[in-house]
């Protein structure tokens, strides 16, 4: 059988690609996660910004909302294992949320794509979305499970979320115009 044979889950095909590219960029949150690269720490309620939900949106641009969502269960388990604070030992915090960050930021790119907006734009806006996914129903689940009030949840959206959205979309989009430089074999990107 051919590596490249799509291997048939019910109406869900998942290729080999697809599974060996969750596999690397899951590999990449957890070695963010590890090594703590993945925690820029900030002088507030959540004491660290993250760009640990990168991979997450990565995977749903190239591959689709299922490598996405993948990858976002990845590490919203990995989160979960490694948490140190009751509110990431819930997995409805930890791990539900997560799942959504590579599927929203998939649907917002190829929507513009469909509308035939600018390729930089709509990996701008995929990467917005993506973060304010994780950061908006990561905040929203924990006041919903009384881990925090809804004042410390705004404070830390208006603390993190922006820096957090700004290094996330750029390392969207640098990430994602060299992928599709190498993919395309020119040296230039397809962005």
């Amino acid at each position: 059988m051919s590596s490249n044979k799509p291997v048939s889950s019910g109406e869900r095909v998942l290729s080999t690609r697809k599974i060996v590219i969750s596999g690397v960029l899951a590999a990449i949150a957890i070695l963010l996660g590890v090594t703590r690269l993945g925690f820029i720490p900030v002088p507030n309620a959540s004491g660290n910004a993250t760009i640990m939900h990168v991979p997450a949106i990565i995977g749903g641009i190239m591959e689709g909302p299922v490598v996405g969502g993948i990858i976002g269960t990845i590490f919203g388990i990995f989160s979960f294992l490694q948490a140190t604070t009751p509110l990431f030992k819930d997995p409805l915090v930890a791990i539900l949320p997560r799942i959504f960050i590579g599927i929203t930021a998939f649907y917002a790119y190829a929507g513009l794509k469909k509308a035939k907006v600018n390729e930089y734009i709509s990996l701008v806006v995929a990467g917005l979305v993506g973060t304010f996914t994780n950061t908006f129903l990561v905040l929203g689940m924990a006041v919903l499970r009384k881990y925090l009030t809804a004042q410390v949840a705004l404070t830390v959206i208006v603390t993190n979320a922006l820096f957090e959205a700004v290094v996330a979309t750029i390392i969207t989009v640098a990430v994602v115009a060299a992928w599709k430089r190498i993919e395309t074999g020119t040296g230039k990107s397809k962005v």
